[in-house]
This record gives C-alpha cells, structure tokens and sequence, in this order.
C-alpha cells in the first residue's frame, strides 16, 4: 500500500493532469476544486492529510508559469509544451515541492517520489528524465539560494 503522502501526491497529479488537460481544451466548465474533490473521495478513506493535497495542487496551479520558466531552462532540448503532459505535471510537482515545501519534506524525498511518479505513471524514460531535472534543479535553484542566503548572513 502506498504511504498517505505517496497517495496524496499520485491524487494531486492526477487532478493536475485533468486540470491541465480540461484547460487547454477549452472546457468551459473546469474546476480545479470540483476535480480535486471527486479525487480525494475515492481515497478519503486511505488520505489523512487532505490540506497537503489541496496545498500541492493549489500551489502548483497559482505558480504554474513561474514553474515552467525555471524548468525550462534546466531542461532546454525540451521546449514545456513538448514535454509530456504527465512528465510535465510531475516536473511540476516536484520542483513546486522542492521551492516551497522544503521546510516540510527533505529534497530527496521529493525527487524520489517523483521518480516513482514518473515510473508508474510515465513512459519508460520519464523516471531518468525526472530525475535529472529535478536534480539539476535542486543543485541550480534550491542548493545556490541556501548558500547565497547563508553568504548573506554571515556579512
């Protein structure tokens, strides 16, 4: 069984997957909370920590295009909208995570659930393309701005 946070993140996916989807397809009746709703019923049961889903997939979606500007460049052989539709929902997550959330969930268990997203939910390369985005992103964005702050403080 997977862990509630694990389940949690596999929910917030798939209603970000949906979102995005509904969205650029113009449906004119798409909501983020109504999709997240229908979602977390299925697992209300196995989720306890409902607040960290809505978090993950309202945080992701309000910081949707800062998001993009930052994995773009870490991965720049791909443009975004070339990206798969799953693989970008995970980068998504992942790096929303590894920006926001690190003072609640260590970096490596954030780029390890998101491998473990992209190893069953993506295609067959997804986990390593995952992985090295996320990685590159943790060094670039997460590692350099703890030591820029760290420099800071000790001037």
């Amino acid at each position: 069984m997977a862990s509630n946070r694990h389940l949690g993140r596999i929910v917030a996916l798939q209603t970000l997957y949906e979102f995005e989807f509904r969205t650029q397809a113009e449906d004119s009746n798409v909501s983020l909370d109504e999709i997240l709703s229908r979602n977390l019923a299925r697992y209300e049961s196995a989720i306890d920590d409902i607040e960290f889903v809505k978090d993950l997939t309202q945080g992701v979606v309000a910081a949707v295009a800062d998001l993009d500007s930052k994995i773009q460049p870490i991965a720049p052989e791909w443009p975004i909208e070339q990206i798969a539709r799953i693989d970008r929902g995970i980068l998504r997550l992942g790096l929303y995570e590894l920006l926001h959330r690190s003072d609640k969930v260590p970096p490596k268990v954030v780029i390890n659930e998101a491998v473990e997203l992209a190893k069953a939910f993506g295609s067959d390369n997804s986990s390593k393309f995952v992985n090295g985005v996320l990685g590159t992103a943790y060094r670039t964005l997460v590692e350099e701005k703890s030591a820029d702050a760290e420099t800071k403080q000790t001037k």
